[in-house]
């Protein structure tokens, strides 16, 4: 095995640390640029650091425990904050790279699996935390002065809620509290982390090519029916995005009839539907031992699709002007 370059995925580290530091600032409704409002991202980055970890991690060891040659992960920075007005998370996540060959369909399932499996129990526990402890209205009131009856035009950006946010926020928030809308949970640390770790599973549980969703598939089901999913899938997300491309691209606005299918997430999925086609593609290495998984494993993938569907929006994000 090659030894991995330490000081590399330290300074990644560290330099992600601080990017999503200042876009944590951001998001609470502070100055980026005052250092002395470093504080007031520390949260966000921490959190959103920790699942980042348990998700790459979860394959690091599972590759590891099959003997798998693999780097330790690769954290990647993003300063968006520095770039202008933008959606910024501080990061465009973390990576391992595999540099032995997968000997077989239950190492590259175990492998798979592993990452979106350990996510996405830190996103479960980071949500618990978040709507069980959210402060009243005034956290709000304190950032917007007059909240919530604030008449100035603005642009306003509304996440979208999947079934898991939606479920937690009915059984761990308090019904007698302020539950904030999806116009304005981003303000707080860890339904923004939560969320966006969810987001994050879900793209990572889309079954094709290789990604770890289609490490399932693969994994799962003969070569042909894995390679038939993720086409399927990759028209599903085409469907989502079209409306919205024929709006901006061919008219000012959308027609009536045509307004209920308009998903303003259609960008994000139009850029994943071109990263597919160019980069991920549809095909899977072969592997030595093609037979196939045990019952137990097949109930676990089971299980993995169960949680992309609970994680998965159709409309990421919406920007509108009110």
């Amino acid at each position: 095995m090659k030894k991995d370059r330490i000081w590399l995925h330290i300074v990644l580290f560290l330099a992600t640390l601080f990017t999503t530091t200042v876009a944590g600032v951001a998001w609470v409704g502070k100055d980026p640029f005052a250092l002395e409002n470093f504080s007031y991202g520390l949260e966000y980055s921490l959190m959103l650091l920790l699942f980042l970890s348990a998700h790459e991690f979860g394959h690091y060891f599972a590759a590891r425990y099959h003997k798998v040659d693999t780097t330790l992960p690769y954290y990647i920075p993003f300063p968006g904050t520095f770039l202008g007005d933008m959606i910024n998370f501080g990061t465009f996540g973390a990576v391992i790279r595999v540099r032995s060959q997968l000997p077989s369909r239950k190492v590259t399932f175990d492998i798979g699996v592993a990452g979106p499996l350990a996510g996405f129990v830190i996103c479960l526990i980071v949500l618990i935390i978040g709507f069980a402890t959210l402060p009243g209205i005034e956290y709000l009131q304190a950032l917007h002065p007059g909240y919530p009856y604030v008449d100035a035009p603005q642009l306003e950006l509304t996440f979208g809620k999947t079934l898991l946010y939606a479920g937690l926020e009915a059984l761990f928030a308090n019904p007698s509290g302020y539950v904030p809308p999806m116009t304005e949970m981003y303000h707080y640390p860890m339904l923004i982390v939560g969320w966006f770790g969810l987001f994050v599973t879900a793209l990572n549980l889309l079954p094709v090519g290789q990604l770890d969703g289609g490490h399932l598939t693969f994994g799962m089901f003969p070569k042909r029916i894995h390679k038939l999913i993720g086409i399927l899938t990759t028209i599903c997300l085409t469907v989502l995005a079209l409306p919205e491309l024929i709006v901006t691209f061919f008219l000012d606005r959308a027609p009536e009839w045509l307004e209920p299918f308009v998903v303003n997430g259609g960008s994000t999925w139009t850029v994943w539907v071109i990263l597919i086609f160019i980069v991920i593609r549809f095909g899977h290495p072969a592997v030595p031992d093609e037979r196939p998984l045990d019952k137990k494993r097949i109930l676990i993938g089971a299980l993995a699709f169960v949680i992309f569907v609970l994680s998965f929006t159709p409309s990421p994000v919406m920007i509108n002007y009110r």
